[in-house]
């Protein structure tokens, strides 16, 4: 026998079920202007989790992971897995972590500034330290100075030859090298 009664389609059922998804997706989304602040684990050596939630850092490119660079003497090392372990011991001597939020990228992730419980700019200390270069296009220049620093002593990246055997080109961020 069929019922007549059908509990999805009643008024009352559906206010319930829109206002849990409203109540679903405010949850799961910290606003961007709103900071997230926690203890900072590194995804990658740009990338960081804040209180489980992913975090490009703003207006800065790290190597990856699996990326090559050669070293003063022209030798290869894995600058991206060097400048992962770089940002974890930086975040390490300071905690929590506060990230300000602009927005979230294609990934998914929120996209901010980041600093430590001592102030320090988590973003601009990849820069002069040659753990990561300024992306001008979204930094608006914000970190050029420092990245002059960093070039001019040969820090990090910049003490040879960055990116010359592997770089990752555009649009192969986590798929690893093409050489």
């Amino acid at each position: 026998m069929k019922s007549n009664c059908n509990v999805a389609s009643s008024p009352v059922t559906k206010g319930k079920i829109k206002l849990f998804l409203v109540l679903l997706m405010t949850a799961n989304s910290a606003q961007a202007d709103e900071p997230i602040i926690g203890q900072a684990s590194v995804v990658d050596g740009d990338t960081i989790e804040v209180a489980g939630e992913r975090i490009q850092l703003s207006g800065v490119d790290a190597p990856e992971g699996w990326q090559v660079c050669l070293d003063e003497k022209g030798l290869d090392y894995r600058c991206g897995d060097e400048a992962a372990s770089a940002l974890d011991a930086f975040l390490a001597a300071s905690r929590p972590t506060r990230c300000e939020l602009v927005k979230r990228d294609r990934y998914g992730r929120f996209v901010g500034t980041c600093f430590r419980a001592d102030g320090k700019d988590v973003n601009r200390w990849l820069v002069e330290t040659g753990n990561a270069i300024d992306r001008e296009e979204h930094s608006k220049g914000v970190y050029a100075d420092a990245q002059a620093t960093a070039r001019s002593a040969g820090a990090g990246i910049w003490r040879s030859q960055f990116g010359q055997l592997c770089p990752a080109p555009p649009g192969r961020v986590n798929g690893g090298p093409t050489c």
